[in-house]
């Protein structure tokens, strides 16, 4: 990489004396030139090739909340000592708010883009330095889920962070030359007291039409755009992680079933979000009936994973499930069966699912069940940090969707893990996974979320396993609305 602040004469010739000044994080790119390609659909993704660096130590912050009610506070995290950001920097759990400022001009001159960026510690990444670690403890992303409780953020000595802002945002620039300048913002400057040399980089930018993007390739060409560039490298760092979770049993475990005393998975619920109403698929028995949608996830407070084995019972599509207990050092101390997986062979499953892992109903105003969603078994996997900060969270969990945490048709035993700090969204989609609210009238209504209903799976805590989101219904039918006020200072409707 090239640091484009200074010349490289400049910076040998200061010697040790530089690398005794060395800052916690500089910023630097890998060329002074950048080709970005124009999509036909959207336009220009602005990957500058711009990386922060974390000098001879690790840059590690800490970011929580208390509650939904309470404002989001981070620090950085010095010799395992807490060091307040400055006030208002971390507003969300995107990441560093407005660490960057990125400026675009054209060839006259004129300024084209001017925009303050949030900037994730734990993007795409990789060693700067040969001396640096082997692998990052990092995780490999910043939060998206709307009730995340608590992030970690690192960058690696010696490791960097692409500064690209992977928020799906696509610039509207034509095809021509430019001039990119990217900068720290003073906040962050004075903070992290990286100077002038580092904080800077100018790059000459063209923007041309993709490759290969031409009539009948639209499709196939945004799936090989930036954002298919960005799993392919997350999935590269995870890999150079160790993983953490324990190896799935080769048969039925044997001896004594127990529930040891010791650490235990924490169920927990977050409210729903992401709610509508939509109308039935057309051409289907729902053709002519409206159904409310919404996103639920359970996830693990810990202090211990919940892993579930199954094991196939002969000639059939059902697998016995045995959860295992492990003590404070990780070792399996015990295990108790704690019902079935089934195989789910409809469209959009096609996998194993450990039965009665949530529950989803709809409450009236007097909290009343009036319907119930028909979605009572699931593929646990855990595709969201909600809370990072919390003791024995795994900040590189091994099964984060369904390819990885789920089986097929064959299998003949299937390992299920929910890692603590991480939860499992599901998204209702489907119809009888959603509400049927046809013939509801219009007023309040809550959508409840219960983690282990039935009280099968056994946990530290069974008494916080409720959420209820409260909503709205109005409008007539084919045309209901819905509102969804805020929870407490979080609006994600």
């Amino acid at each position: 990489m090239v640091a484009l602040a200074a010349g490289a004469a400049g910076a040998a010739s200061s010697g040790s004396a530089k690398a005794a000044a060395e800052p916690s994080l500089k910023l630097v790119a890998g060329s002074t030139d950048v080709t970005l390609e124009r999509y036909p659909e959207g336009g220009v993704f602005l990957d500058l090739g711009t990386h922060l660096v974390a000098g001879r130590k690790p840059v590690e912050v800490r970011a929580t909340r208390k509650s939904y009610g309470d404002p989001i506070v981070a620090n950085q995290f010095v010799a395992g000592k807490p060091k307040a950001l400055p006030p208002g920097s971390v507003t969300s759990f995107a990441g560093l708010g407005k660490f960057l400022r990125l400026t675009i001009t054209d060839a006259t001159g004129k300024k084209v883009y001017d925009r303050d960026q949030t900037t994730c510690l734990n993007g795409e990444g990789s060693r700067t330095r040969p001396d640096a670690p082997a692998t990052s403890p990092y995780p490999e992303g910043c939060g998206a889920n709307p009730f995340t409780l608590g992030s970690v953020w690192g960058l690696q000595a010696g490791w960097s962070a692409n500064t690209v802002a992977y928020d799906g945002t696509e610039v509207d620039l034509p095809n021509g030359k430019y001039t990119a300048k990217l900068t720290i913002n003073k906040t962050y400057r004075d903070y992290f007291k990286i100077g002038a040399y580092d904080s800077t980089v100018s790059l000459n930018v063209t923007v041309k039409d993709a490759e290969d993007c031409g009539p009948g390739h639209t499709e196939g060409c945004r799936q090989a755009g930036p954002q298919a560039s960005k799993l392919v490298a997350s999935e590269a760092r995870a890999s150079a992680v160790p993983e953490s979770t324990p190896k799935p049993h080769a048969q039925r475990p044997t001896g004594k079933a127990s529930v040891p005393k010791g650490p235990k998975p924490d169920l927990r619920s977050l409210p729903a979000w992401q709610i509508g109403v939509v109308p039935g698929e057309a051409g289907t028995p729902d053709a002519d009936k409206d159904f409310l949608q919404f996103s639920a996830n359970v996830w693990n407070a810990g202090p211990s994973p919940l892993v579930l084995d199954g094991f196939r019972q002969k000639g059939k599509d059902l697998m016995d499930a045995y959860q295992y207990f492990y003590d404070t050092k990780g070792k399996e101390v015990g295990y108790q069966k704690t019902g079935t997986m089934e195989w789910d062979a409809r469209d959009g499953h096609h996998h194993w699912h450990f039965t009665d892992f949530a529950r989803y109903s709809l409450l009236n105003a007097t909290q009343t069940e009036v319907v119930r969603s028909q979605k009572e078994a699931f593929c646990l996997a855990a595709t969201d940090a909600i809370d990072y900060t919390v003791k024995n969270a795994n900040w590189h969990p091994s099964n984060t969707d369904l390819h990885t945490a789920c089986g097929n048709q064959g299998s003949l035993s299937v390992r299920e893990v929910l890692d603590v700090g991480s939860g499992d969204t599901y998204v209702q989609s489907l119809p009888g996974q959603s509400f049927d609210v046809t013939d509801l009238p219009n007023g309040t209504y809550f959508v409840q979320v219960v983690a282990n209903p039935e009280k099968r799976l056994f946990e530290e805590n069974l008494n916080n396993n409720v959420s209820l989101r409260k909503v709205i219904l109005g409008g007539t039918k084919h045309h209901r609305t819905v509102k969804v006020p805020p929870v407490q200072l979080v609006d994600a409707p």
